[in-house]
């Protein structure tokens, strides 16, 4: 049991963080430079442990599991997956190269933190990648098993993360070709559409009759 709380945590986090945005060039960028990529992996990791752990905690406390309110919540969920999923899917249809150059000027390690802690925090859509929507899912599953919910979606962002600032000198050549992103896309709108489609029904059989 507790398996499936992790995979669908690591599922759902893996699709949400994979895509283009500030916070990956950062870090793909910090990874070609080779400057300051293990402290920059970590806080991001961490960032998204705190918030999806928060939300998960947070949701489950105010909506004290209440079956109707999670139902309803899980629903505006999977709204917002379905908008994602068909985002994504029209970003695959007109995919963009992503570049990230070296650059000439080092960047300190506390310049480089503010960075990410400014892409990673001041970015409106962690809180509801996050907090609401990894928060919602999260309070569906058993409490004894959110735990397994959360580090699910926590390995998912670390091994992201390190990967991707790690790897980035591997991984540039492919992601400056516009086809790799519009491979990935379509697998991360299928992705979404299939988790919004299982929230939906899941959400209608928790309404009550």
């Amino acid at each position: 049991m507790f398996s499936s709380a992790f995979t669908t945590g690591f599922a759902l986090s893996a699709t949400l963080i994979i895509a283009i945005g500030a916070q990956n060039a950062f870090v793909l960028r910090q990874g070609i430079r080779k400057e300051h990529v293990a402290p920059i992996v970590i806080f991001c990791a961490l960032a998204d442990l705190v918030l999806i752990g928060a939300g998960v905690v947070g949701l489950a406390s105010v909506l004290g599991d209440s079956p109707a309110l999670v139902a309803l919540l899980t629903i505006a969920g999977s709204a917002f997956l379905l908008w994602y999923g068909v985002r994504a899917l029209r970003r695959a249809l007109i995919p963009q190269s992503l570049r990230a150059t070296a650059g000439d000027q080092p960047v300190s390690l506390s310049n480089a933190m503010a960075q990410a802690v400014g892409f990673t925090l001041l970015n409106p859509h962690v809180y509801l990648d996050t907090v609401l929507l990894m928060g919602s899912i999260g309070t569906r599953q058993p409490p004894d098993l959110r735990i397994w919910f959360v580090g699910g979606a926590a390995c998912a962002s670390g091994v992201w993360f390190t990967t991707l600032g790690f790897g980035a000198r591997l991984l540039a050549p492919i992601f400056a070709r516009p086809s790799a992103w519009r491979v990935l896309d379509t697998l991360i709108g299928l992705t979404m559409l299939s988790l919004a489609v299982m929230l939906i029904h899941q959400g209608v059989a928790g309404l009550p009759g």
